[in-house]
């Protein structure tokens, strides 16, 4: 007993030391020693154990060791071979080339193990290939021996004197493997026996034979029972020493139901837990028979586990950062090493570095300009921040809550990927996504050369310090920083210049600050820890933004210790967008900034300029043109308000009227008038004519080309007048606005070119007319300097290439906020940027701006009762009840004529006027139309009566398949309802064809409709023109979506052609329920079936009917069969996505459709 506890005891420790030296690194050498010192003691237990107790053992060993003591006799009859057999607990697992522990869980019950240096040759061999020989001639003799035969030659190979066991074999086990052929002859002089006396073959065979047929080994019968006892009989000493299971051997339990051989299992060395478990399994039987020495064992081994338990997880673990919330190690709040060159603060040496690998490249060929923002929520205000400058740098980008362990979004498209940037909000989103995601992702980023950017916002619960899981990068959070500056090396860098320092606290205390010794981080914003302020050093510099050149994984990042409140984080985060996608979503350096100075004589008394303060705005401009080349102020004038000041205001005014060429110009209206107070188009022209006269009577330059109305009135929304005489007076080709497309964001507003004048985005600069002293500013003179420093004013100039700002007379009297805002504005942006600053007259400005956003021509008229500073400079005269509410969009050919008529036999809808070029259709979402204004779209509509019921509509049949219609009508009319019907595709095309053939169409009397819908790429051009007039209608899923994107699913109703053919009166009740009608038509009273025309009509006094023209109605020959194989192929997949589409929206199935799906099956 006592030597197989050791032997499991020495060899636990084995294992455990090898686990220790696994988990805790090179460093504790000691460990390996100990392991290898721990293997040789092992093997000398072993065999000291064997000589003090194997003879006992054997002598005692009556019969299987599972056996009770008062069941185990020895028959003397059995064979040495026998014997064998039942004094073995375990099969001898003899593998020649190596010295592990194996178990042979077949056995039955308990796991057992032993060494293969015990095993093979007799517990004697050690791995030594003569003493194997030696047993195995020892195996083959013992089926002729007696038991007591076999004990005595047994006993001649294990039992020698202490004297003669002692040097030659202990110097073998704790030397080596090899054993000398002396120490052979020794052993067989001891052993008093000859070997060679063994049986010979002959007799060995026979005995086998007995055996197999005795039974002996295994119970049951046939050829592969005999041949398994076969081969497990050969096998001794080679690996297979039996192969019988069971909790008896069939010996000892003759009447026991016969139990099948089973192989042997390849043997396999045993992991640390297993013998964990063999230990807790022997708990009982030590504490039974534990001696002194033993318990001391046990204690010095438990003692040792636990140190090393102790040690592995106090210093052998390195803390990875978790959610907020999680405990981590704690260490001090300012670094040891300061930034020399400068680097990150070095990490402890045992941090993990990869080896280096190299980003790829961003494929922008291979990518969509679109940027994935993983947000918190669609509150948040970090994403909100991080959204609006996307949308000021005019970048795409779609919003995803961030997925912890949900679906990700999908990121290919037919191998093309959609996004090339992902940011996301809180980066540890990113860090602990589940495997699959972050897999997903990371794949993603590598194939793509996509970069990935990312927030740490530290509270009250983040880890003091902790490293970033998965990466050689470590954080310290919650710090207060201090003197911010840019690191010189950053390869990121474009806009910001790094030679400044942001003196003075950082907003906020919670900041985090990277440290890393890898070299794929390199530094991008440093600064110090507040803590070291009042002790009067400098103090470390730390990396509060960080850039990952992507040698650790070959993906890039850009991480930020905190969030965009500081407004470098901003200047840094454009550039980080730059740098990340190739300068794809990126800014140019160049950026034009223009200067108004509205109401230049409007001031009231005591606000206006004075003599000074000319002379000051001249000053101030020659010294902004040593930094903006040709900075010149803009002065808008209304000569009314001339010489209407105190004298000294006047004399001011006359000041400046004698440097009028020093200046740019730009004319009000007259008297400061609002335009869209006058309907009238020669009043306005009046007006403009007055205020030419005085300067021209006063040297003011007249052909700037540039104007700006009053409170920006008919700008936008659109005063025809205004337009028109500002052409006929001034031949005005430029005015701005700050009104289109809202005034609030200022990041939303775009230009747009109407009736020949383009029309700029106006910024304000945080100055307006009551804005005059410095110390009065709202909320302090330090919100104006935040402003310029950093804040809104400057941000405006960083995301906008071309910034018109308004300022007004009276900022530039009294403390001349104007100057001094510009002064220190256009001296910050060259302190922190390399941005190059330059203007242009307005013209010229204007079409710079429209050859950098050519998108921006077409305007987007909107509803001007939607917003009310829109409807408080619309006249009066206009109301947006004249607008229709319902919208038939087509397509061409489905019936929509039909649809027309039917709806205005209802007293309660009312359809537009028809036009002198298109009919009963207006056109106007879909064509040139639309730039005549909605003024020019109104006059289709009748002036709305008094009464609510009012219900306008207006039918283009080609608004459903074009590209900007549903996008211009849901501007225009956001709540209008929507109606299309859908008839085959296949249908429709070829009505399509006959229609044009019907119209002379040369195209289509020369090509046969299959000719037409077959035709190549290389096809003529307008056989192509034909071509897609016929098909693409049809593809319904795609059109459907697009209105879907504008208007929700509630406000469109999709109609079955062939059932408003065949049952019109059924769908005009559907139609008047979905538009809301309380007073409903009985449309089977009024509508009747025409058999001449084959449609239904309307049904007039006197049974006769009101149908369509001659063009409606028409027969056409039969499609041919090839054609409409053809067609229902070509429409298979998108008919499918339409079905879904509708299933969706929850709308039923056209009968067609249905049809349709059933026979492609």
């Amino acid at each position: 007993m006592t030597s197989s506890i050791s032997h499991d005891i020495f060899y636990s420790v084995k294992h455990s030391l090898s686990w220790a030296q696994m988990v805790l690194g090179k460093q504790m050498g000691w460990v390996s020693l100990l392991q290898r010192n721990a293997e040789r003691v092992l093997r000398l237990s072993a065999l000291v154990s064997h000589h003090l107790g194997l003879g006992k053992d054997l002598e005692s060993c009556q019969g299987p060791p599972w056996r009770r003591p008062s069941q185990r006799r020895m028959d003397p009859e059995l064979s040495g071979l026998q014997l064998l057999l039942l004094c073995q607990p375990l099969q001898l697992l003899i593998q020649p080339d190596s010295c592990e522990l194996h178990s042979n869980p077949d056995l039955g019950g308990e796991n057992h193990y032993f060494s293969t240096d015990i095993q093979d040759g007799g517990y004697n061999a050690y791995c030594s290939s003569c003493m194997k020989a030696q047993f195995k001639e020892f195996l083959q003799a013992a089926s002729s021996l007696t038991a007591p035969e076999c004990l005595q030659r047994l006993g001649t190979l294990t039992c020698r004197s202490r004297a003669q066991a002692s040097r030659a074999t202990f110097d073998e086990i704790l030397g080596g493997p090899h054993c000398q052929p002396e120490v052979n002859s020794r052993r067989r002089e001891c052993s008093g026996h000859d070997l060679s006396r063994a049986s010979s073959a002959e007799e060995q065979e026979a005995t086998f034979n007995k055996s197999k047929t005795q039974n002996l080994f295994c119970t049951g019968s046939g050829d592969k029972n005999s041949e398994r006892v076969e081969k497990g009989h050969r096998g001794v000493g080679q690996g297979a020493a039996g192969a019988c299971g069971g909790s008896a051997h069939p010996l000892l339990e003759s009447g026991s139901p016969p139990r099948p051989c089973r192989p042997l299992p390849n043997p396999v060395s045993p992991p640390s837990a297993m013998v964990m478990m063999l230990m807790c399994g022997r708990v009982r039987r030590l504490f039974r028979q534990l001696t002194l020495q033993t318990s001391l064992l046990l204690l010095f081994i438990f003692c040792m586990v636990s140190v090393l338990i102790s040690a592995y997880f106090l210093y052998g673990v390195k803390r990875e950062l978790e959610p907020a919330g999680v405990g981590g190690v704690v260490v001090p709040e300012e670094g040891t090493a300061d930034w020399e060159d400068p680097r990150a603060t070095p990490s402890p040496p045992s941090a993990r570095v990869l080896p280096a690998r190299t980003a790829k490249p961003a494929d922008m060929s291979r990518t969509d300009p679109v940027v994935l923002v993983f947000v918190e929520s669609l509150y948040s205000q970090l994403g909100q921040d991080i959204v609006a400058i996307l949308e000021s740098g005019r970048f795409r980008y779609q919003t995803e809550i961030a997925p912890g362990k949900g679906d990700m979004p999908t990121l290919t498209d037919k191998n093309r990927g959609r996004f090339t940037l992902v940011i996301y909000e809180n980066i540890l989103k990113y860090v602990n996504l589940d495997a699959w995601n972050r897999e997903l992702l990371d794949k993603y980023c590598v194939e793509y050369g996509v970069g990935i950017i990312g927030f740490f916002k530290a509270n009250e619960n983040s880890l003091q310090s902790a490293q970033l899981k998965g990466f050689p990068l470590f954080l310290h959070s919650n710090l207060g920083l201090r003197d911010c500056s840019v690191n010189p090396k950053s390869p990121l860098l474009l806009i910001t210049k790094a030679r400044e320092v942001e003196h003075g606290p950082l907003p906020g205390d919670d900041w985090t600050v990277f440290q890393s010794n890898h070299t794929t981080y390199e530094p991008v914003l440093l600064a110090r820890g507040r803590s070291t302020e009042a002790s009067g050093a400098p103090g470390p510099l730390h990396a509060a933004v960080v850039q990952d050149l992507g040698l650790h994984d070959g993906i890039q990042r850009v991480l930020f210790g905190n969030n965009l409140n500081f407004w470098l984080h901003k200047l840094v985060l454009v550039d980080a967008v730059s740098f990340l996608t190739g300068k794809r979503l990126s800014l140019a350096l160049e950026r034009y900034i223009l200067v108004d100075i509205d109401d230049i004589f409007v001031g009231k008394e005591g606000t206006r300029m004075k003599v000074s303060d000319v002379k000051a705005l001249l000053e101030t401009q020659n010294e902004l043109r040593t930094h903006v080349p040709n900075f010149t102020f803009n002065l808008g004038f209304s000569g009314k308000f001339f010489h209407a000041g105190t004298d000294e205001e006047d004399l001011g005014d006359d000041l400046l009227l004698s440097y009028s060429k020093e200046f740019w110009w730009f004319p009000h209206m007259w008297s400061h008038m609002q335009p869209h107070l006058f309907h009238n188009q020669s009043v306005l022209a009046e007006q403009m004519l007055l205020n030419r006269k005085f300067a021209e009577e006063h040297g003011i330059p007249t052909n700037m080309g540039y104007a700006v109305a009053p409170h920006h009135s008919g700008v936008y929304p659109i005063h025809l007048q205004l337009y028109e005489a500002w052409k006929k007076v001034w031949g005005i080709k430029v005015t701005s606005t700050e009104e289109y497309p809202h005034l609030k964001p200022a990041r939303f507003r775009r230009g747009f070119i109407h009736s020949g004048i383009s029309v700029l985005p106006r910024q304000t600069c945080g100055l307006f007319t009551h804005t005059i002293f410095y110390n009065e500013y709202p909320g302090g003179s330090k919100e104006l300097d935040k402003l310029i420093n950093g804040g809104e004013l400057f941000l405006t100039v960083l995301l906008n290439p071309i910034s018109i700002f308004m300022t007004h007379l009276s900022n530039y009297g009294n403390d001349r906020l104007g100057l001094y805002t510009f002064k220190n504005l256009v001296k910050f942006i060259q302190m922190w940027t390399n941005l190059k600053l330059q203007t242009l007259p307005p013209v010229q400005l204007a079409q710079r701006y429209f050859q950098i956003f050519p998108e921006e021509r077409d305007p987007i008229w909107q509803d001007p009762c939607e917003d009310k500073r829109h409807k408080d400079i619309w006249s009066k005269e206009k109301t947006c009840d004249r607008f229709p509410k319902l919208l038939i969009i087509g397509p061409q050919k489905t019936g929509t004529t039909a649809l027309y008529l039917f709806l205005g036999m209802h007293p309660d809808l009312t359809s537009n006027y028809p036009s002198k070029e298109t009919f009963e259709e207006i056109q106007f979402f879909n064509g040139r139309n639309y730039h005549k204004g909605i003024d020019w779209y109104m006059e289709y509509f009748p002036l709305p009566s008094n009464t609510s019921s009012d219900f306008y509509f207006e039918k283009s049949a080609n608004y459903f398949d074009s590209e900007v219609a549903a996008r211009r009508a849901a501007a225009l009319l956001p709540k209008a309802k929507i109606i299309t019907i859908l008839i085959n595709p296949a249908d429709r095309a070829y009505s399509w064809y006959q229609h044009q053939r019907a119209h002379d169409d040369p195209v289509a009397q020369k090509y046969t409709f299959h000719d037409v819908i077959t035709a190549g790429r290389d096809a003529p051009i307008k056989l192509r023109v034909l071509q897609s007039r016929c098909l693409v209608p049809g593809l319904y899923a795609t059109h459907l979506q697009r209105w879907l994107t504008h208007y929700h699913p509630s406000q469109i109703l999709v109609l079955d052609g062939q059932m408003l053919r065949t049952e019109p009166a059924s769908v005009m009740d559907k139609i008047q329920k979905f538009l809301g009608l309380t007073n409903t038509l009985n449309y089977h009273k009024i509508l009747a079936f025409d058999p001449k025309k084959g449609f239904w009509c309307q049904l007039l006094d006197g049974g006769k009917t009101k149908c369509l023209g001659k063009s409606k109605g028409r027969r056409y020959p039969d499609m041919d069969v090839d054609s409409r194989t053809f067609l229902r192929e070509y429409y298979h997949e998108h008919n499918i996505e339409l079905s879904k589409l509708l299933y969706k929206m929850g709308q039923p199935l056209p009968s067609w459709l249905r049809e349709e799906l059933l026979h492609s099956r």
